[in-house]
């Protein structure tokens, strides 16, 4: 596929497998801003009202992160639009970072940024369709594109910029039914994903019980000693030299093989390629980019199987005694601000990862959790293949059904 950006012309080309003309009759052609509003209605708050306030940070991939209630008064400047059930939220700022949902509940006492963009369809175009369409990965990579070309360091798109792009569209039910065939998958996920919480609340409880809470971490006694520090060198094995970055350009060229494997970038499989440099089971940490979550602690991928990592996430596998369950949950409880260098661009380069802080553990307590948490563990993987797989199929799927080249029935 044709790349959707020619610098050389500074001209943006629209994702080719979503705008391919149409040879049936009843497909139509239309731009984005005939068929969908960006609404901007003012909430008008009354005196003492409590409301959910939705910042970009406050959503994402789909999920709602907060229903939290705060006083009208306590809000920010850019709390300020209204919204209804149906309409889709899409951030103007970075693309890339999935903050995008569509509302499927009623929300009479929500209040969003103006940072978010509030769409809402007409009668010719289904929400879930749009909603796919927008956030499939050809469409994300156009509006990043577009977004890093107009803004440099601070990405961001406007609703005109959506509402130029071209859309084909077959007859409503037949939209609905593409929509529904696609989010069945998104579905399956979603209760994976959910199944996955549960499980790995459970093995991080645990976790903490035998480790963080256990009264030997902190100031000792003559009954209980505290334990010495230790070091991550002798718990972890860093692999970063054998990672190779590939270009877009580069991973086009690598898909022509009947078994793809994934892509990954700091925080995400960002492709699927027909060759890979890593076999088993590994960890993947955040260097650059996209390094800790909210609350301070890494952003951690399981990576299983034959994978290729780019540049942006070190690659680590534990060290016997220890397995990689250990180490997950080791990272998932470690808090790593202070680590972490780059106003701009955040960074956690390979010497400050193997400084962060680690106790030299009894190893009869390390057996206990690895062999209470292994079933736990298992569970989660088998879980996250699944979901891979889904969504692999789904994003194959997704382009053909909506570009017409695979009809109803025929997938």
């Amino acid at each position: 596929m044709a790349s959707p950006y020619d610098s050389k012309q500074t001209h943006y080309q629209q994702p080719v497998r979503l705008q391919q003309k149409k040879t049936m009759n009843d497909w139509k052609e239309y731009k984005l801003g005939e068929i969908v509003q960006s609404i901007s209605d003012t909430y008008k708050f009354k005196p003492g009202e409590k409301v959910v306030f939705l910042n970009t940070s406050d959503i994402l991939d789909n999920r709602f992160l907060t229903n939290a209630k705060s006083e009208a008064r306590t809000l920010p400047g850019q709390a300020k639009k209204r919204i209804k059930r149906g309409d889709i939220l899409f951030s103007e700022i970075r693309p890339a970072n999935r903050r995008f949902a569509m509302v499927n509940f009623d929300c009479d006492d929500y209040v969003v940024s103006t940072k978010l963009m509030v769409l809402r369809c007409n009668d010719k175009i289904d929400n879930r369709f749009l909603y796919l369409f927008l956030t499939s990965k050809d469409v994300l990579e156009y509006l990043q594109m577009v977004a890093e070309d107009r803004s440099g360091t601070f990405p961001q798109i406007t609703f005109d910029i959506i509402a130029n792009m071209d859309i084909s569209l077959p007859p409503i039910e037949e939209q609905k039914q593409i929509a529904g065939i696609l989010s069945s998958f998104d579905d399956k996920i979603d209760l994976l994903n959910k199944e996955n919480t549960t499980l790995e609340a459970m093995a991080e409880t645990l976790f903490r019980h035998l480790f963080i809470e256990n009264p030997c971490c902190g100031v000792g006694s003559a009954d209980n000693p505290t334990w010495k520090e230790g070091k991550l060198e002798n718990v972890v094995d860093v692999l970063d030299y054998r990672r190779k970055p590939l270009s877009k350009m580069e991973r086009d060229k690598m898909k022509n093989g009947n078994i793809l494997y994934p892509y990954y970038g700091a925080a995400e499989i960002m492709d699927y390629i027909d060759d890979y440099l890593f076999d088993g089971e590994f960890i993947l940490l955040g260097e650059d980019g996209t390094v800790r979550t909210d609350d301070g602690h890494p952003v951690l991928q399981l990576a299983t199987g034959k994978f290729w990592p780019n540049n942006h996430a070190h690659v680590l596998q534990a060290k016997a005694p220890f397995n990689n369950c250990f180490l997950w949950y080791y990272f998932k409880t470690t808090n790593i601000n202070e680590f972490v260098t780059g106003a701009v661009q955040p960074k956690i380069n390979q010497a400050n990862l193997m400084s962060l802080p680690i106790y030299d553990y009894p190893i009869e307590i390390v057996d206990e959790f690895q062999t209470t948490a292994e079933p736990i563990w298992t569970k989660i993987k088998s879980n996250k293949q699944q979901m891979q797989t889904l969504a692999s199929q789904r994003d194959n799927l997704l382009p053909r059904l909506m570009s017409g080249e695979v009809k109803i029935g025929e997938q």
